[in-house]
């Protein structure tokens, strides 16, 4: 993979190098749109602005008299933006102070003397601007100083209060967190269901009550056998077609025939299922264009520190929820699973607005973010540890032993309020929970390690064609309708669908029947439990389904409404699993005898056909996803059976190693590349993939960076110099010939202390700029901004390794990092440096128009 020289580095950002000190660092400044009602926005302060601004040198207090507040508690509420625009963490703190010794009170040295945090330090904080990353390192040291603070000064049974008050907050929003997001599954698995059924039929009050609004398990709710259920008919019975094959006919006409009309097209879309994904694509489009596809891509890097403002807004929940119900009862082959995880990160997102203290500091609200998304997989397969697992494994960038005890706690919590609302009225916590009866015997191995084999092979095919099915959905000139685009594969999956039994029945269903054994299924309406020659055409209609499928998801993941991909590749390697254990059990009955099956006994059925689906099921979703241990876990607290443990470990670890060498990341992964953004996971072993070559060779040069001097500049030209260029951040040195590093402010910062400074008492345009100590600067005709300036920048030797700069990257979740020699500045390497240098194959078209959006998407920009 080329690298660029030092003689071309400043193409990263696309700049020539020869401008004199124009820099190259940062990238183009993000559309920041105006400031709504969005809950994503934090709330602004009224406070003064120019009270957080001094424009004289204060002098260092030497003596101490009893105990000062320090400064840092003086207000913390948070500043409005100057632009009178809301980000997702607009406090502007006062400076976080210096360890000291535990006899010695916060900010205070051990001869007594106070610290002038004012002129030093690591730099106040506005805010995190749309699409750009957090500082870690500066979001734990504000709330180590924030607890010092508190434990220092709450004294007596009301500071005890007080202790105790602040550490159950986290405890309260997990919570209420686990309850919303039980509640909020219920509802969706009801409102599914009940609009799922509606396609084959509806409940009519015949002999036991029904009401239109049951579906078809609640409607015959207590019927031994559902296909004598008098008050659910069908649509041939409803319009009273008697003859067999007249009656399939409009049942599938039925299926196909509601009018509904397109404002954007003016066309008559016919479908049922047409019409629930026509609505679902409709509100993602209007309302909430973040509640399309999983939202765990978007997740993943948000977890890692990256800010997208209302991603896990209110209206993002809302239209979520939504499309959801319509998008599982479409029949299109999605699921809710992957999108649940989203909904329940937007219900802690927005509990957290009711404390301070969590939603000030973004890392903690990661920690938060994180338990959150164990209880989204928790509620979704009815698997708390699974949930926690899957967190830690799949999705978290910095997960702690607490961490773990608080997704467990918010994971069980939701777990336990779906048990409570019960929404299928049998204990299930999810409808394809199954209990399997029967062990398995040693020649079993074989075809279970087969079936994780075909899992990788599934799971590395998927992703292949996925994203080309991406990358031709982004390239095209032609169906470029969101919407339009939704209603073609609605369409086409609907014929499809209809003449298959196995693809027309709803995909939790399908995968509930294919789990189960034969003698828990009381209405075999897809014929898996016949024996001998019987079995043939089922086990052809099952791979035909599972092949169908495969491209039937591969083109519907990825299409603007609510859709996971977890469910449907479990109902494909269920389908391709099922077969397998039908074909080997065929066999088996005709060849009793042979050696491998003698261990049968005689009055035992030997082939479990329902366990080969769950392995199958298990070895598809790991060969998309490539996790591992998470999914072990998931599917034995599905199933309960232990002894099968086993079999899905090796399926598994045969499904992963298969998929990672037909395409090396998985789903997820791959649409975070696809879509630019800048994760930098801390787990990956990236030692085979970068060079082993100094930073120096992709970093951006001190001739081709925009610096600023310590002196010579007024808030006009500062002004000027944020107007001219749109970078996230800017170096200080003391001047331009030696070049010594002094700090590093971004331009949030910069751009916040300028607007501020010009509404103070000495904000004139000419007023004079320090960024360091000025021993003759004349008292009230001096802006300081030190205040505003990182003085303890991240810095590397100039001869650094670029391993050793991405592990510190991956490691410290860093933001930029200077490169230094004997002090002096000499380059500088961002975020976006190192993901372009790992990912340079994957900069096709698009990436210019914006991160991690599409083309003509009404969000832009790059990050540091």
């Amino acid at each position: 993979m080329p690298y660029p020289s030092s003689s071309n580095s400043s193409s990263l950002y696309g700049q020539t190098s020869g401008e004199s000190s124009s820099s190259r660092i940062g990238a183009r400044q993000p559309h920041v749109e105006d400031a709504d009602d969005d809950a994503d926005n934090a709330p602004e302060r009224t406070d003064d602005l120019a009270s957080h601004i001094s424009f004289k040198r204060r002098a260092k207090n030497t003596s101490v008299s009893g105990f000062a507040l320090p400064r840092f508690l003086s207000g913390f509420a948070q500043p409005p933006h100057p632009n009178g625009e809301a980000s997702s963490n607009r406090s502007a703190i006062d400076l976080p102070l210096l360890d000291t010794d535990d006899d010695n009170p916060p900010g205070q040295t051990k001869d007594g003397s106070v610290y002038d945090w004012y002129a030093e330090g690591p730099g106040r904080r506005v805010g995190y601007d749309d699409l750009t990353a957090i500082d870690w390192i500066f979001e734990y040291a504000k709330e180590r100083q924030r607890l010092r603070a508190l434990y220092s000064t709450a004294t007596g049974l009301a500071g005890y209060v007080r202790q105790v008050a602040d550490a159950a907050q986290i405890w309260v929003v997990l919570i209420v967190t686990g309850i919303a997001v039980g509640a909020i599954a219920a509802c969706i698995d009801v409102v599914s269901d009940w609009l799922g059924d509606l396609k084959a039929g509806v409940c009519r009050d015949v002999d036991q009550g029904g009401r239109f609004y049951l579906n078809r398990a609640f409607c015959c709710w207590g019927a031994e056998d559902l296909a004598q259920c008098s008050d659910w008919q069908p649509w041939s019975d409803v319009f009273g077609v008697r003859a067999s094959k007249g009656g399939w006919i409009l049942e599938y006409m039925v299926f196909l025939i509601l009018s509904v009309g397109s404002e954007s097209h003016q066309v008559v879309i016919a479908d049922l299922q047409v019409l629930f994904a026509a609505c679902a694509s409709v509100l993602v489009k209007n309302y909430a264009m973040y509640a399309k596809h999983s939202g765990i891509p978007e997740i993943k890097t948000v977890l890692s520190g990256f800010v997208i403002r209302r991603f896990m807004g209110s209206w993002t929940l809302l239209i979520k929820s939504l499309g959801l119900c319509l998008a599982v009862a479409s029949g299109l082959w999605l699921g809710k699973e992957g999108p649940l995880v989203h909904v329940a990160c937007c219900c802690a997102n927005l509990i957290l607005k009711a404390f301070d203290t969590l939603n000030s500091n973004e890392a903690r609200k990661r920690e938060v973010l994180s338990a959150a998304a164990a209880a989204g997989i928790s509620v979704a397969f009815g698997s708390p540890i699974g949930g926690v697992l899957f967190s830690l494994e799949q999705l978290s960038y910095y997960f702690p032993d607490k961490t773990m005890w608080q997704s467990f706690v918010c994971a069980m919590i939701g777990a336990v309020t779906l048990q409570a609302f019960n929404p299928f009225r049998t204990g299930k916590l999810v409808l394809y929970q199954v209990t399997y009866h029967s062990g398995w015997h040693g020649f079993e191995i074989i075809p279970f390690a087969l079936l994780g084999i075909l899992g990788g092979v599934y799971g590395g095919l998927f992703i292949r064609l996925n994203m080309k099915v991406a990358q031709w959905r982004r390239d095209r000139t032609y169906l470029k309708g969101p919407v339009l685009e939704v209603v073609l594969v609605a369409l086409l999956t609907a014929i499809i669908n209809y003449p298959i039994k196995f693809t027309r029945a709803q995909t939790s269903q399908l995968v509930y029947t294919l789990f189960a054994e034969c003698i828990d299924i009381t209405d075999d309406q897809l014929d898996l439990c016949q024996s001998g020659r019987a079995n043939t055409g089922v086990i052809t209609l099952l791979l035909i389904a599972a092949v169908l499928g495969f491209f039937l998801s591969a083109i519907t993941f990825g299409l603007h409404i609510p859709a996971g991909i977890i469910l449907p590749s479990m109902a494909i390697g269920a389908l391709y699993g099922r077969a397998v254990g039908l074909i080997l059990e065929v066999w088996q009955q005709a060849h009793p005898a042979w050696l491998i099956f003698r261990n049968c006994e005689a009055d035992i059925p030997c082939i479990t056909p329902g366990t080969y689906a769950i392995i199958g099921a298990a070895s598809a979703l790991g060969g998309a996803t490539r996790m591992t241990v998470s999914i072990v876990v998931i599917m034995f607290e599905l199933t309960g059976a232990l002894t099968y443990v086993l079999p899905i470990m090796i399926a598994v670890l045969l499904s992963k190693w298969v998929g990672d060498a037909i395409s090396p990341r998985g789903i997820y992964e791959s649409w975070i590349q696809f879509n630019g953004y800048p994760l930098l996971d801390n787990r990956d072993d990236n030692a085979a993939q970068v060079p082993d070559v100094p930073a120096a060779d992709i970093m951006t040069r001190i001739e081709d960076l925009c610096v600023i001097t310590a002196t010579g500049h007024t808030v006009a030209t500062l002004t000027d110099l944020l107007a001219k260029h749109p970078y996230r951040g800017f170096p200080v040195i003391d001047d331009p010939r030696d070049a010594l590093l002094l700090g590093y402010i971004s331009r949030t910062e910069l751009d916040f202390a300028l607007r501020a400074a010009a509404r103070g008492r000495a904000g004139a345009a000419g007023t004079e700029v320090v960024f360091a100590h000025q021993a003759l600067g004349e008292m009230g005709q001096v802006v300081d901004f030190r205040a505003w300036m990182d003085q303890t920048p991240i810095t590397l030797g100039a001869r650094a390794s670029l391993g050793l700069t991405v592990n510190m990257f991956q490691k410290l979740g860093l933001r930029y990092v200077l490169f230094v020699e004997r002090g002096g500045l000499r380059g500088l390497l961002t975020k976006k440096d190192v993901w372009v240098a790992l990912n340079e194959e994957g900069l096709g078209g698009g990436r210019d128009e914006g991160v991690g959006v599409e083309r003509g998407e009404d969000v832009g920009g790059e990050y540091e």
